[in-house]
Order: C-alpha cells, then structure tokens, then sequence
C-alpha cells in the first residue's frame, strides 16, 4: 500500500515516484532528528498558493497539467543536484517516526528538499552530515583547489568543467564534465516528452515554439534558442523550465540548477507596468558609474509579466520562495534581447500581508508605518528584477572578454543581489525625479524598503539575499541614512537616504566593471557582518514568521 506521504506527493508531482525502500544506504545519514525541527518549521506560516483559473479554457487546462507533470521531473533532477544521495533519503523519510516525524518530513520536503537547514546556514536537521559546497554538481570529496590545479595544468577542459550545464566527475587521478542531457537524461528525457505534448496541445504559437525548442534543449544542452523564444513568450499559460540559477554551487557559483515556474498571465495587470520597458537605455545611461562601463548596446527588448503561480518545483521552491525572477542569465540574449521580469502577484500578496506587514510592526518608529504599503512592495520588487539587466554583465578583464559572474565567482550572487535592491531604489527615485513615477510614492518607498531589508536578513545572513541586505543596511546606517531611535526602531532619513542609495550603488558596479574579485571579498567582510543593531532589531522579531511555507493547489488530482 503506498504511504500517505508518497500519495502526497504523487498528486503534486505525478511523475515523482517515490520508492519505498529502507535498506540501508551508502552515504545516507541516520535519521536522527534535530530536537528542536517543530520550532524550526514554525517559522514559516503555511499558505495556500492558488492562481486565478477562471480566464482559461479547457485546452489550457490541459496545457496547464502536462507541464506540472514535466515540473514534477524537473523537481527529480533538483533533489540531484542538492545531493547525489537525496533520493535515498527521500525514499526512507516515510520510515521515519515519533512526536518529531512530520514535522521533519513537512521541513525536509516542502522547504528544504534535502537534510540541511537552509535558514541556519545549511546546518543538518536530520542527520549529522556536513552539507558539502559544492553539492550535487562535484565529487563530495574535491576541494575546490583540486580542481583550480586540474584546470591550470588542463586549459582545453576548463570551459567544459566550468559550464553551466555539466556536472564534474572524477575520472582516474583527474576530472571529466559530464552534460546535463547524459547525468540527468532518466528525468530530461521524459520531460522533454510531456513539453512536446504540451506544445501539441496549445494553438499559441509563441508557447508552441517555446516548448519544441525548450524540450529539444533538454537533450542537447543547447539553451540559447530557447531562451531566446521564452523571451517572446505571450500566452496565457506560460513556464520557466530549465536549468537557470547558480546559488545552490556554492563552491564556485558555476553551475546553473532545474527550475519551474508554471503560471498564469494577467495581462491587465501587466499592461500597467509596461510603461517602464522604455525608460531601460535611458536608466542605464543614468547609473552613477562611468560610461565606459556602462552596458549601453544590451538589447531592451524586456518583457514585463504580472502572473499568478500555479506551481513551483525544483530551485524555485526550494528555500524562501522567490516573489520575482528576471531571467534568462545568459549574457548573450541580455546583449542582444534583454532579459524579461515576472512578478508573481499572488506569492507578493501573501508575504506582504503575513510577513512584512507584521515585521515592520516591530521595527520602524511609529509614524512610519502608515506609509509601509503594497504598491510600493510592488514597484520596489519590479524595478529589483529590472536592475539585474542594468550595469556590467559582459566585461574586459586583462585584455580578455569574461562576464561578470564568472570573475566574482561564489561573490557574485551576494553582491548582485544587493546591487539590484539599491539599484531599484536609486532607479525609482530617478524616474521620480524625471516624472514618469509620481513624486507621492517616495514616502512610501523609504519605509517599506527599510521593513524589507529585516525580512531578508531574517533568510540567513549567509545567504546570498541575506548577507547582501546586510551590507546595505549597515553601509546605509554608516552614511547617516537611516537612524536608530532611542527605542531601538528605525527610520529613513529623507535628506541623506537618496545620496547615500547612490554612493552605494557606484561602490557595487565598480567592483563589477573591473570583476574585483578581492574587492568584492573586501566589501563583504567590511559591510557584510550583521552589527548590534540589527541583531537587536531581530531578535525582537523571534515569533514573527520568517517567511512562508508554499503549499501549491495541484492540477494533478
């Protein structure tokens, strides 16, 4: 009889089989249980993610199905890349019993997708074992140094063992890359499959093309073409499916990990923020850095989409659930296209109304929390997703061509993800100032900005998001513009705030226009490091949930 568990978890992902074998297994840690997982899993408060339905038509539905069957697969191939061993773990957290039980299967499955603790610094909860860098990509027992030498002594290998879609194994006394399409080919395969029934069942044409050249790219490795057709993605069901963010290598921040967003557009919603499409070359000739450094040929052919989350699964639904993406990563399509945003209203709704809301309660002074609002939630995440498309990406370090991510190398995720916060900041008060936002959001922007920063501290300040918000807070509190009152509660200060969003936006986009690596490294350690102030604003958050726990409605059952 199949377990409750994996029922579950077949109606969400119908292609994920899970076995029910509990012998003992190489490399899979004991099932101890961390005493304290329910006060672990109390931190996130469980909310229902539904998207509005009601404008689709019998075939989107259907269209809507088979692609969560081929999320389902994609999310086989995540837990892979997590931990080469996670599918035994998986396959034996039924076996798993006591007062402590479900609480770890709920933390392990629904949040964490693996035994380590993603808001405590990738600390076991279940098991002992250490959580290796480089996860599932590497040998567990490679340094990274090892393979830096292997590298210098192997030139013609380094851009093979350094892609972002092969996966490093060892191979005699050195290293081989294997392809995605060979190392994840059982999950790719099928998957690929159901995206070419998907493109049969649809009549539109820029999803059709999106899934035949998507599912061909999951059997060559080949992404451009397909990236450059999700860019002209229209439809009213639409996906990001594929192998995107580098956050989960965190040996070197070389490998890109599987990833599904299903949604459902709101095209009126939308329409609304399309206005800013146009203002992209000119908000990149106004960043405060150079103009040689400025990326003034990248394409601005960049799409906005409000939408509706209907499923998230692998990288997506892992750790604290993203409320925007602004893909794709690949510096050829942003040179030559740009890149398109998506915010998912319905995931915005909910962390706005049980997280940020009761967060700025407890940490801006009294008269600012009034101002604290949606709207300009809403912009602030917009105009984030937006700034990754703006200032260095493609850049000449020595003499030679590189990008940005691959110079700054684990230090990137860190320091780009800070550079888009400020970035949206300085951007919006720019385009206050050029009258194209109205002058009114200001007082709203500031606060809400300041409650934003303790929400993503709160994910861990060893994470990319959290330790970058750190450095803000703490260089912005160093320039005056923000102000601690004697009750321990902040606020912006309007006079100095835009100046100093300004000085630390240039610090961040030089260090990525000259791919500093040891400067990056500098700017962390000095700002990077959580100081008494905020640590006593946080500890005075303790019963406020640190984010939400995602539970998707399925199409499934």
């Amino acid at each position: 009889m199949r377990s409750r568990l994996a029922l579950a978890l077949a109606v969400l992902f119908p292609a994920l089989a899970i076995a029910q074998n509990t012998a003992p297994l190489a490399g899979v840690p004991t099932m101890k249980i961390a005493p304290d997982i329910e006060k672990r899993l109390g931190r996130l408060v469980p909310v229902e993610i539904a998207a509005d339905e009601s404008a689709l038509s019998p075939q989107d539905l259907k269209v809507l199905s088979l692609l969560g069957e081929a999320s389902g697969l994609i999310d086989r191939v995540f837990q892979q890349q997590v931990w080469r061993n996670n599918a035994g773990v998986i396959a034996r957290l039924d076996t798993l019993s006591g007062p402590l039980a479900d609480a770890a299967r709920a933390y392990y499955l629904d949040f964490n997708l693996g035994p380590w603790d993603r808001l405590s610094g990738m600390e076991p909860f279940l098991g002992e074992l250490a959580h290796p860098p480089g996860a599932g990509y590497y040998p567990e027992d490679m340094s990274r140094e090892e393979l830096e030498s292997w590298i210098a002594h192997h030139p013609d290998q380094k851009e093979a063992l350094t892609s972002l879609y092969t996966v490093v194994e060892r191979q005699g006394s050195g290293f081989e890359a294997v392809p995605y399409s060979k190392a994840y080919r059982q999950w790719l395969a099928p998957a690929s499959h159901l995206l070419i029934e998907a493109a049969k069942a649809t009549d539109n044409a820029s999803l059709k093309d999106f899934l035949a050249k998507r599912a061909q790219a999951f059997l060559s490795d080949d992404y451009f073409a397909s990236e450059v057709a999700w860019m002209d993605l229209d439809a009213p069901v639409e996906i990001t499916i594929g192998p995107y963010e580098t956050y989960e290598d965190g040996l070197f921040g070389y490998k890109a990990a599987f990833e599904a967003y299903l949604t459902v557009n709101l095209p009126q919603e939308s329409a609304k923020l399309a206005r800013y499409k146009s203002e992209l070359p000119w908000l990149e000739r106004n960043l405060p850095i150079d103009d040689r450094f400025k990326n003034l040929s990248r394409g601005t052919d960049s799409p906005i989409r409000v939408v509706d989350l209907a499923l998230a699964a692998g990288d997506a639904r892992a750790g604290i659930p993203a409320v925007a993406y602004n893909l794709p990563n690949d510096e050829r399509v942003r040179d030559a296209k740009g890149s398109k945003k998506v915010l998912m209203r319905n995931v915005m709704r909910a962390k706005f109304e049980k997280i940020l809301q009761p967060i700025a309660q407890r940490v801006l002074a009294s008269e600012e929390l009034p101002r604290v609002s949606f709207d300009a939630f809403l912009e602030e995440v917009l105009h984030h997703e937006l700034s990754h498309g703006l200032g260095p990406g493609t850049i000449t370090k020595d003499g030679q061509k590189t990008e940005v991510r691959k110079e700054l190398k684990e230090l990137f995720s860190p320091l780009e993800e800070a550079k888009a916060d400020v970035m949206g900041v300085y951007n919006l008060l720019a385009l206050m100032d050029k009258g194209v936002v109205a002058k009114s959001l200001q007082a709203e922007l500031e606060p809400t900005y300041v409650a934003g920063l303790f929400r993503a501290a709160r994910f861990g300040v060893h994470e990319a998001h959290g330790k970058g918000v750190v450095t803000q807070f703490n260089y912005l509190l160093a320039q005056g513009a923000l102000k601690v009152d004697p009750d321990g509660r902040f606020r912006a200060v309007p006079e100095k705030f835009p100046g100093a969003i300004r000085s630390l936006l240039g610090e961040m986009l030089l260090l990525q226009a000259h791919g500093d690596y040891a400067g990056t490294q500098k700017f962390l350690d000095r700002w990077g490091k959580p100081g008494p102030e905020l640590e006593k604003a946080l500890a005075r958050l303790e019963d406020v949930p640190v984010d939400i726990r995602a539970r998707y409605r399925s199409r499934q059952g």
